[in-house]
């Protein structure tokens, strides 16, 4: 077989190796989830969606106790361990984008939890979600590319960071403008772009063009990452194959499934790659969860771990009945208990 080609591409100062991204996702890829893609292959990992405004007002409120008030800096926390890494900004308002870039450069703002500063800035210009998209941000920006060019441009102004660009392939399939708004960016002084080949219109609908990604490729010289519809190093080998992409950015066909980033790498190399059996993954999911445990405390971890858990134990013998039981557990020790009675299984 033919080895997938994926030479990675230069990040301010930072190589991104094999151009392998973990799309930023809302509710999913916090620092738990970040750390276990790193350690399977990530080349670059983005963080859950940061307000930009939310992080300007909640340095107004330094008097107040910091577990009151410090909700939005916490997602943008970076650590050393996750390095090469990028926090995603959204928001509508140049001044607000650029003081927030600002304040996660500086690693000095009320709430930081950082121990090391971001690789990059990115700015979210993709999310589809009726609540982001209702207040002129996200994939809303698309509509109004002189917008979009002045939010990277006031970002790119106030940082040294290298600012990247998350972009959909349009609004609609009658707008399908991202070559257009990706030269802007480029001219606005983005270093990196990335598409997802989906219209705000269709959400996560099937299926992703990648033929727009090719476009984008074409229309700029920066480094330009696909996105949509990579499950397999065989989805990444035809998008590049489609696209000529520089790197492919994975979202959901991480969600359980983390080594998606070493099945690619290994079919960049021409190996064989071998799928983890079901304890593998469950012993996964457990670290990943006792991780999350450490960072938000037992009683929130476990709630938020149970959609990951889930994620993990798809496609095994009795994963609905067991996915109902997880949906409902309190406790780590009580996932790890329908972990241990799900890998018995198996054995049988």
């Amino acid at each position: 077989m033919e080895k997938l080609k994926l030479d990675g591409f230069s990040l301010g100062s930072a190589f991104i190796e094999h151009g392998l991204v973990l799309s930023p996702m809302a509710g999913a890829t916090d620092h738990a989830f970040r750390e276990v893609c790193r350690a399977h292959g990530a080349s670059l990992v983005v963080s859950e969606m940061v307000s930009a405004k939310a992080l300007c007002y909640e340095q107004l409120c330094k008097k107040k106790k910091a577990a009151e008030i410090s909700r939005t800096a916490p997602l943008a926390a970076v650590s050393a361990e996750e390095l090469p890494m990028s926090v995603q900004l959204f928001g509508s308002e140049p001044e607000f984008m650029a003081e927030a870039a600002a304040l996660l450069e500086s690693g000095e703002y009320f709430g930081c939890k950082s121990t090391a500063k971001p690789t990059a800035i990115d700015i979210n210009m993709g999310c589809p979600v009726a609540k982001v998209v209702s207040n002129g941000e996200g994939s809303a920006l698309m509509r109004d590319p002189k917008l979009a060019g002045r939010i990277i441009r006031a970002v790119c102004d106030r940082v040294k960071l290298p600012v990247t660009v998350k972009m959909r392939a349009g609004w609609d399939k009658d707008s399908i403008n991202a070559p257009e708004l990706a030269k802007i960016a480029e001219q606005s002084g983005a270093a990196m772009i990335c598409v997802h080949g989906r219209t705000r219109a269709q959400f996560y609908e099937p299926s992703a063009d990648w033929n727009v990604i090719a476009d984008v490729k074409k229309a700029v010289s920066v480094p330009v990452v696909g996105n949509g519809d990579i499950y397999s190093a065989e989805d990444a080998r035809r998008m590049i194959d489609i696209s000529g992409c520089d790197g492919i950015a994975v979202g959901r066909g991480a969600l359980g499934n983390p080594w998606i980033f070493e099945e690619i790498i290994a079919a960049e190399r021409g190996e064989e790659y071998k799928r983890p059996n079901i304890a593998e993954r469950l012993k996964t999911a457990i670290a990943q969860t006792e991780r999350m445990c450490e960072e938000k405390g037992e009683y929130i971890a476990v709630r938020e771990a149970r959609k990951h858990v889930s994620w993990y134990i798809t496609g095994i013998r009795g994963a609905a009945e067991a996915r109902h039981r997880v949906n409902s557990v309190e406790t780590i020790e009580e996932i790890k208990k329908i972990a241990e009675e799900i890998s018995a299984s198996a054995e049988e």
